[in-house]
């Protein structure tokens, strides 16, 4: 098998760290200073600047393949882009490719009605909006899905909407208006994996409640973060629903299999910058009188 890259993805290597080297590196001193003084909750203000030299730069929705909002390329070809964007924690944002918009951009793009896609996957693409996935429950193991307890419940032109969710990536960020919500529309089928559903919840929809930021190993990861939500009867047009009754599985995974590939490729990038910096570190110290070898 050939992994060759191709000129186009070649091109955009040098295109992306050029930017990278211009205006992301330049900036992290910028962004921690922004995100640790004042209302941590309050979007970043280089990283919105950038996000407009990067879309004037053509380095804009790069995950995306099937649309022409996106830039056309396959996982291979996206790989090492995310590989460069993944040096710099927060850089993914600036491309509009960080998670979980880029999962749920994949999801309303693949699976959306033409309506859908008007309302909510527009803005994303453009970068107006946040979004955040709600799967996971605390009262039970949702690294299986199948255990998702809460329910979406037909009634008439509606469904209504109830549950317990943690983990939302991105809920408590100011700017996310559009939730993904898996649950039960029929808890009684005889396949374990045709009983859950996925639906478009408005953020702001009345009996969305956010109880808390939760923090992961200490950190809070705002302005952005991840949250724990209540959902108490929630009223949502029956138009709201993703490709059909039972088919949140399905869905599931066609929004994971790229997004594992995406998370991957940014782990390998910090990961060899820190290993970069390790290594300058070891041809710099002295200690005891003498340079490490």
């Amino acid at each position: 098998m050939d992994f060759a890259y191709s000129a186009k993805v070649t091109a955009l290597q040098e295109k992306l760290q050029g930017f990278m080297d211009d205006h992301i590196y330049p900036n992290e001193a910028r962004y921690a200073e922004e995100i640790a003084k004042g209302d941590r909750w309050e979007p970043s203000a280089i990283v919105e600047e950038l996000k407009v030299r990067a879309k004037a730069a053509g380095l804009w929705n790069l995950f995306l393949p099937e649309s022409e909002h996106g830039a056309g390329l396959s996982n291979l070809d996206y790989a090492p882009l995310c590989e460069i964007m993944g040096r710099v924690y927060w850089a993914s944002e600036v491309f509009n490719c960080s998670a979980p918009d880029t999962g749920n951009m994949e999801v309303i793009a693949r699976y959306g009605t033409a309506a859908q896609k008007r309302k909510w996957l527009e803005p994303l693409l453009d970068g107006r909006i946040r979004s955040c996935f709600a799967m996971t429950e605390p009262a039970v193991a949702s690294s299986d899905a199948t255990n998702v307890a809460s329910t979406i419940t037909r009634d008439g032109d509606h469904y209504l909407i109830d549950g317990h969710k943690w983990w939302a990536t991105g809920s408590p960020d100011r700017r996310c208006k559009i939730i993904i919500f898996m649950g039960q529309t029929d808890p009684t089928h005889p396949d374990r994996h045709r009983r859950q559903s996925m639906i478009l919840v408005p953020m702001d929809a009345p009996g969305v409640r956010l109880l808390r930021w939760l923090p992961v190993f200490g950190f809070d990861h705002a302005p952005h973060g991840h949250g724990e939500l209540i959902f108490e009867n929630v009223c949502v047009p029956a138009a709201n629903i993703l490709l059909g009754e039972g088919r949140g599985f399905e869905i599931a995974q066609g929004r994971l299999g790229p997004g594992r590939i995406h998370h991957c490729m940014r782990a390998i990038g910090m990961a060899e910058r820190v290993l970069e910096a390790m290594c300058r570190r070891v041809k710099s110290r002295v200690a005891f009188g003498q340079a490490d070898r």
